[in-house]
């Protein structure tokens, strides 16, 4: 019989309910604060919902009433510099954190009107869900991306737990800025099964951050049961795989939640790291609009009847009545004026024409700003100094390729406290797996971040450490086809976030990482990702071929106010090539393309080991071609000036790139290229890549996969044959 033991965790795991002291501590004057919030957001949800049934929303609009107690007793403890991010059924948590911030005083309701800058948040907020000009995201966001950075609202998110990373990086950022300010992230029970949140719950408590996941359980995903999910119902019982103290909590129960709230600051403004509450809540009606869910089935109309007798406004009058600090009238005052409030609010976003009510057409966004936002004008590289290499004004020498990524980070850093790379294995290894972050860990101890293996935490992390300004991340995808694990945070979450909140949140990111094809790691790790980053909105990408050009690119784009991309090349990591020997303070324009060598039979356009790759195939035939390394990558990025003038000239334009026909960069170059100038093509632009497959380990297959010198010479030989353009000199 084996011998065993009772493991104890680390953390507390308790259950949470409201006494009589939490009453006598919150006061008669917090009480009625708290009660008047319920019913100002709960006005203003009807209000939604009687907008989204005559037609005048867009989209979905996920009701939260009935889970108004967990917002208001989790959020108005907080401080305004306190933040908190939501889910898609987030606004209960967006007006709560808001209204808090322009009134955290609030009046005697039953006295005093809303003030104006309530009144303003109230309209705002459904002007935004309305999609109109004048809301938080310029109608952009709608109802599930509400971002008020000021009032410390960081967005809400209709990705399930997409948020919950970035919300770690804001608390990431406030612990390293030395404050004691907290973030709340609101999820609800299903999007605690998706993998970027365990995944940020292990990063939270590895690192101690000051973050709560707030868990709103109302035993429903849509329409899919909590016991239908996972065998532990209790959600919160995540906490115990981390050592992440938690609190289970009736979430009807506005006080309770509040008392839960108390406890989880305590233990992380004391810098003990990350809590979990976990509010049991009921939303009344289906996953979106205002039809109860018993009318599709998943549930019965006693179950909503059970849960309604529990309603936070009724929980929360029948203390206040027992205390007798209000009465009946009193509340009807109270649920009137914000009635009438979103009443008159209403009517200042439409108009009635009949019985019908319209919105008035003035308040639309302007259809030509539909890309405004998408990415910064670049103007932070305003002042900086640009440098070719056949003009450099510094001394050259024969320089490593990966010696130049390591020391351009070396000056930087030295320089500027507020970068900091973060990465898997990055800190050991002598510089990582391939050395390029090589003396960076023994410089900066503190500012050289190895992180387990989970792309999606640590890259959503790192993101949302951008959007809050104080710091700027360089995170290391140690290779390319990781960023698939990570896809959501990064091209669903800090690729659109500047454009989806309003085109005002910079997003100061550089992600770096690796092509590998031609080392026998095969399928999962050759991928060249220009391809796949090029088709997302918000990603500026480059790839350089040189060392030099590398040192200004990587200048450029620690500079850059937008996510960048930077793609390194494995075959020119310890190939020696002319770079800078000192001076590693210069710049390269992002989006300037450079021609490497003159000519004027055709244009052929390349991008990191293609470029010397495709001049030795140039020079073995001897053409009189030009090469153009395009260097930027990005849609916006791309250098039509030097590229369309170069094909004014040859009339011909072959694109090369070295890995798979799939996920390519080169299909959506070939179409630009002909979209914009078929008239001057004197033949259809000529591709050069690999097989349709991702390689293979063996070294044969692997080598027939991707493009070398020999595939670009058979192609430019083509060219020449179908343009009739003479023998080749050396052919």
């Amino acid at each position: 019989m084996p011998k065993t033991k009772t493991l104890k965790p680390l953390a507390d795991w308790v259950e949470v309910s409201a006494t009589e002291k939490d009453w006598d501590l919150l006061g008669k004057d917090e009480a009625i604060k708290m009660h008047d919030r319920l019913h100002l957001i709960r006005a203003f949800e009807e209000s939604v919902l009687e907008m989204e049934q005559q037609g005048l929303i867009h989209g979905p609009a996920h009701s939260s009433i009935g889970q108004e107690g967990g917002a208001i007793g989790s959020i108005l403890p907080l401080r305004a510099s306190d933040q908190v991010t939501g889910s898609h059924r987030g606004h209960h948590q967006f007006l709560a954190k808001a209204l808090n911030f322009v009134d955290p005083d609030i009046s005697d309701p039953l006295t005093t009107d809303l003030g104006d800058d309530t009144m303003q948040v109230l309209q705002k907020s459904l002007a935004e869900i309305m999609g109109l000009a004048q809301g938080y995201c310029k109608g952009r966001g709608g109802s599930m991306h509400l971002r008020w950075d000021d009032a410390g609202a960081l967005g809400t998110n209709a990705i399930v737990g997409g948020g919950v990373p970035m919300a770690a990086g804001a608390a990431w950022s406030n612990k390293r800025a030395g404050t004691d300010d907290v973030v709340f992230s609101y999820v609800g029970e299903g999007g605690v099964h998706i993998g970027s949140v365990p995944e940020t719950m292990n990063l939270a408590a590895l690192w101690d951050l000051p973050i709560c996941f707030f868990i709103e359980n109302n035993g429903f995903a849509v329409a899919t049961t909590v016991d239908e999910q996972t065998r532990e119902t209790r959600v919160s019982a995540r906490g115990l795989a981390f050592g992440i103290p938690a609190f289970r909590v009736d979430g009807m129960d506005a006080v309770a939640v509040r008392a839960a709230t108390e406890k989880a600051l305590k233990i992380m403004r004391a810098g003990k790291g990350p809590t979990i509450i976990e509010a049991m809540v009921y939303r009344y009606f289906h996953h979106g609009g205002g039809i109860a869910g018993s009318a599709f089935g998943y549930r019965s109309k006693d179950d909503e009847s059970t849960w309604k007798q529990r309603d936070p406004l009724t929980v929360m009058l029948e203390g206040l009545k027992a205390r007798k600090w209000l009465d009946e009238d009193g509340d009807a005052k109270i649920a009137q004026r914000a009635r009438r409030a979103m009443g008159n609010i209403a009517n200042e976003l439409t108009r009635v024409e009949g019985n019908k009510r319209t919105i008035i057409e003035s308040l639309w966004p302007d259809p030509a700003n539909r890309d405004a936002g998408l990415r910064g004008d670049l103007s932070e590289l305003d002042d900086v100094r640009y440098e070719e290499q056949e003009t450099f004004s510094g001394e050259l020498g024969e320089v490593r390729f990966v010696d130049a990524v390591a020391e351009v980070m070396n000056r930087r850093m030295a320089e500027d406290e507020r970068i900091f790379c973060m990465g898997e294995d990055i800190h050991r290894l002598k510089g990582g797996t391939n050395g390029a972050t090589k003396g960076l860990a023994e410089t900066y101890p503190d500012r050289v971040i190895p992180t387990p293996i989970a792309e999606a935490g640590f890259s959503g992390l790192a993101g949302g450490v951008a959007m809050m300004g104080r710091f700027r991340p360089v995170v290391e995808l140690m290779y390319p086809d990781f960023a698939l694990v990570a896809a959501d945070q990064l091209f669903n979450q800090i690729a659109k976030a500047r454009h989806m909140f309003g085109g005002e949140t910079a997003m100061p990111i550089v992600f770096r990482t690796k092509i590998a094809l031609g080392t026998g790691y095969g399928s999962q790790h050759s991928m060249d990702p220009a391809g796949l980053f090029s088709q997302w909105p918000g990603w500026r990408i480059v790839a350089a071929s040189t060392p030099f050009d590398y040192v200004g690119l990587m200048n450029s784009a620690l500079r850059c106010e937008d996510p960048v991309l930077m793609i390194e090349h494995v075959g020119l990591y310890n190939e020696k090539m002319l770079g800078p020997v000192s001076d590693y303070d210069y710049f390269i324009p992002l989006g300037k393309a450079k021609v490497v060598r003159p000519g004027n039979q055709m244009t052929i356009l390349a991008y990191s080991a293609m470029v010397e790759q495709t001049r030795q195939a140039v020079e073995a035939l001897g053409l009189d071609a030009e090469i153009i390394d395009l260097r930027s990558l990005d849609r916006a990025g791309i250098d039509w000036e030097t590229v369309g003038d170069s094909i004014r000239k040859t009339n011909t334009v072959v694109v090369v790139e070295q890995g798979p026909l799939t996920v390519s960069y080169g299909a959506m170059l070939t179409d630009e290229i002909q979209k914009r100038f078929f008239d001057y093509l004197d033949h259809p632009v000529q591709r050069v890549h690999g097989g349709e497959s991702s390689p293979s380990v063996s070294k044969i297959l692997e080598r027939a996969a991707f493009a070398m010198k020999p595939e670009i010479e058979v192609a430019l030989r083509q060219v020449m044959l179908d343009t009739g353009r003479g023998e080749l000199v050396n052919g």
